[in-house]
């Protein structure tokens, strides 16, 4: 298991746990005081440790190789899924995945950036990076969910759009600057969930919704601390002041004004405990459906786009 640097001193107590467990089972040695302690030991220290997070410990927990992805969600929360393939035009993109999935009974259109658990996944997924047909069969799915009156669920994870030369000619900007102009009049409930990483136009060419929620441990921002450290610094060295800088992380977006809500995520992230957090995640999609389903549709995307449009501050002369 991947540990981080910031996890040392909760990994030395695991370590001392696992061999006096071990004592205890082999030996035939009461060690049930020595147990007690240690897990009491590591309670306390998971939630100093976690309570005290920087911007840059947060970027890392949400590129966690264990941390559940949007496949992972659908199988958590979906009774069935249904995928969909294809943007019509050029080929079916990997790294982003959709389609029709049921939730005790009612089905939604489900979208979402997929990354690989393994070499080869990850290269057949580009990394979560999609191409311009991604956004497009991404944009595609959403029509027919406003076509059949079906909220539309979207899960942000990805350290950005493809950003090779075919993606660009295949018209990268276009597709995603499309896919915000779509999703601002769409007649249906849009909620967006960032489960990682989001990043750019990558994590926004899907993130227009009526409520974005970030899950704790996550950050969506312009740019990565490694890349905006590279920009001002000419290096790599000072990403982490830069994840500072960016106020990136939930608690920052939330404050600014820029989601609607942040998610509580297990001790430790998502990955320690994937079961609580996907029934964390399916109670938010069934309580906000359920009001946004109480809005008149106008209202509905009236709001949606006021609320985008109050974003950021300027002033005219």
């Amino acid at each position: 298991m991947t540990t981080f640097d910031f996890e040392k001193p909760i990994a030395e107590l695991e370590e001392q746990l696992e061999k006096a467990t071990s004592i205890a089972e082999k030996g035939k040695v009461d060690m049930s005081d020595s147990i007690t302690k240690l897990e009491a030991e590591i309670e306390k220290t998971k939630k100093e440790v976690y309570s005290n997070l920087t911007g840059w410990q947060k970027v890392q927990i949400s590129r966690h190789p264990e941390r559940p992805y949007t496949l992972d969600y659908i199988q958590g929360i979906c009774d069935e899924f249904l995928e969909l393939h294809g943007d019509r035009n050029v080929k079916d993109d990997k790294a982003m995945i959709g389609g029709f999935g049921t939730i005790e009974g009612k089905t939604y259109m489900i979208i979402g950036h997929q990354k690989g658990r393994n070499t080869k996944q990850r290269q057949m997924r580009n990394f979560g990076m999609a191409n311009p047909e991604g956004y497009r069969k991404a944009l595609r799915l959403m029509k027919l969910a406003e076509k059949f009156n079906k909220p539309v669920i979207t899960f942000i994870d990805t350290p950005g759009a493809s950003p090779g030369l075919e993606a660009e000619e295949r018209g990268q900007g276009e597709a995603i600057a499309r896919n915000l102009l779509e999703m601002a009049k769409l007649k249906v409930p849009v909620l967006c969930f960032i489960i990682g990483e989001g990043a750019s136009g990558g994590a926004l060419g899907i993130g227009i919704g009526d409520r974005v929620m970030m899950l704790e441990y996550t950050w969506y921002s312009v740019i990565s601390p490694e890349s905006c450290s590279s920009i001002l610094w000419r290096s790599w060295d000072f990403k982490e002041k830069a994840a500072d800088a960016l106020k990136l992380t939930s608690d920052d977006m939330l404050k600014n004004g820029l989601i609607d809500g942040v998610v509580k995520e297990p001790i430790g992230g998502a990955h320690n405990n994937p079961a609580e957090i996907f029934a964390t995640v399916k109670k938010e999609i069934k309580r906000l459906t359920k009001d946004l389903r109480a809005l008149e549709v106008d209202d509905l995307v009236m709001q949606r786009i006021e609320k985008f449009s109050h974003m950021g501050s300027y002033h005219e002369i």
